[in-house]
This record gives structure tokens, sequence and C-alpha cells, in this order.
């Protein structure tokens, strides 16, 4: 009989196990982690106020801006505060908390994805009904099922893994907690788990990764038969190309992640990737979705031109 014991922590191996390396790490996610709060914000906050940008297309981009900024919060503050301390330890239900919150965000935001990108289709394919079909009913539908489905995507891995006995080493090998490391510690059977991680996984992310591709390919394949400006033609297809980038960095190392079967030779790999659609896409998204955009932009220099010159004026005043 294996030793099965009630766990109440995990031991995080985190990022690097060279401690002269852990300052370095730890500026370069803080200042990711910034850049993403602030830029995601931004887009936020100027979504909700300018009322320019109250269309379909901004009221998505708000919400794919809430999910970076939460989907991030998830893994990094953990993270920064591990790179500080020496005993880098999360309690069990920390780590289940923390599971089922990155689950629950990541799926819901491949579901946004794709949904964005049908969103553009209709937008460039169909636009004298756009304002038609893409109703504020079906705007607030489109999302709501984004939200759900992957509220109930991570509720099931977050039980599954939650009721697995744990008899192995407490240290998890990954600097936050994920079902691939956490089936490396478990003990017993976890077939149905590596299933429930390959197949469902797969199919949520691979199907809304399609969902996205074929929206894309009907968006240039329209373009190329129907429109006869280049200049139109242009623009259009360097819009495409800017989300299908999002789209690649999201889906890319997420396939590469949790389709693959988990063995511990691959870990260091997940851990290298993780980084990717953890930290870094959610700094890019902001940046390739809006910062790119005139609309935004003009937003931007508006909100807080307007807000420079009022904290000018106040100085003055009281001086």
């Amino acid at each position: 009989m294996e030793n099965i014991t009630t766990v109440r922590e995990f031991l995080l191996l985190g990022l690097t196990s060279v401690q002269e390396l852990e300052p370095f790490f730890f500026v370069i996610f803080l200042i990711i982690y910034f850049i993403n709060l602030f830029g995601n914000g931004a887009i936020l906050v100027i979504v909700i106020l300018e009322p320019k940008l109250h269309s379909p297309m901004y009221f998505f981009l708000g919400n794919l801006s809430c999910l970076d900024i939460c989907y991030s919060s998830v893994t990094l503050p953990k993270v920064l505060i591990n790179l500080l301390v020496a005993h880098k330890t999360i309690s069990f239900l920390g780590c289940i908390t923390q599971l089922y919150f990155f689950h629950f965000l990541g799926s819901t935001e491949a579901i946004l994805l794709a949904v964005m990108a049908f969103d553009r289709f209709v937008a460039i394919c169909n636009p004298l009904r756009y304002t038609v079909i893409m109703n504020r009913q079906l705007c607030i539908l489109l999302a709501a099922v984004a939200w759900i489905i992957g509220f109930f995507y991570a509720l099931i891995h977050s039980v599954m893994t939650a009721h697995l006995n744990f008899c192995h080493s407490r240290k998890l090998n990954h600097f936050f907690c994920d079902v691939k490391p956490l089936l490396e510690l478990a003990c017993g059977d976890t077939i149905l788990n590596q299933w429930l991680l390959s197949v469902v996984t797969g199919s949520l992310s691979m199907g809304a990764f399609s969902l996205t591709l074929l929206s894309y390919f009907y968006i240039i394949g329209f373009l190329l038969i129907k429109n006869k400006s280049c200049r139109i033609l242009h623009k259009a297809l360097f819009t495409c190309a800017s989300h299908f980038m999002v789209v690649f960095l999201f889906y890319g190392p997420v396939g590469f992640t949790y389709i693959r079967p988990a063995s511990a030779t691959s870990m260091f790999q997940d851990r290298m990737v993780a980084i990717i659609y953890s930290a870094v896409t959610p700094v890019l998204n902001p940046l390739i979705y809006s910062l790119r955009n005139k609309e935004v932009m003009l937003a931007l220099k508006k909100l807080f031109g307007r807000k420079l010159f009022k904290d000018w004026q106040q100085h003055h005043w009281h001086k």
C-alpha cells in the first residue's frame, strides 16, 4: 500500500532553482504585471467611459481586457511573492482555487476570441446588417455563454483534481497550481483526469480555434472575391493578421501544454510555455487589439489629455 496522507500544502518549485536569478525574474515579472494592469485597465476604462466605443467590437474588447487582468492576477502575484521568499508554499485549498480560476478565465478567453472573430466576420462580410445581427441582446448572450462555459469547464477540472489522493512528493514542478503537475504527484488511477485534460480541453480549445480560423478564412475569401479596393483589402487583412497573432499566441501554447500526455520530461517545457500564455499574451492583447486602433488611441488621448489638463489647471489655480 502506498502511503496516503491528507495534503495541507504544496511546495512550488518556481521558475528557477538558481537563487541568484530570482531578483532578475522578480523585476521582469513585476514590469510585465504592471504593464498588463495599466494597458488592459486603460482599455477597460475608455471602453466604459467613451460613448463612441459603445459598440459590439469594443464591448467584447472590454470583456477581453477584464479577463486578461484577472487571468494574470491568478498567477503572477503569487509568483512575485515566491520569488522573494525561501519557503515557496501554497495551501491545498489555495492550490485548487488557483487551478479553478486559471482554467475558468483561460477557457472563457478561448471562447471570447472565437466570438470576437465572428463579430469581425459579420462586420466585414455583412456590414449593412451588422447592427441588426450584432444587437445588444446577442452581444450580452454571447459574452454570457463564454463566461458560463468557462465556469463549468473549470469546475469539472477543479473538483476532479481535488478528489485525487496524493502520496508522492509534495514538490509541485511548476510556478503555479495546474492540473498536469498535480497529476504527477497523485497516486491511484488518474486515467479519467488525463482523459478530461486531453479530450475535453482539446475539444474546447480546438473547437474555439477552428471557429476563429473559419471566421478569418471567410473574411479573407470575401475580401479577395468581392472587394476591389486595395486600400480596404490591405487594411482588413492587416487587422485580421493582428487578431490572428493574438489567437496563435494563445492557442499555440495551450495546445502544446494540455493536449499532449503528461510526462516528467515535459514539465520543464510546460513551465516555459506557461509563461507565454499566463504572462506575455495578456500584455500583448491590448497592444495588438487596441493600441494600434485609431479610435482607441483618440479616446485615450481625449481621456488622459483632459485629466492632465485638469490637473495642470488645478495646480496653477492653487498657486
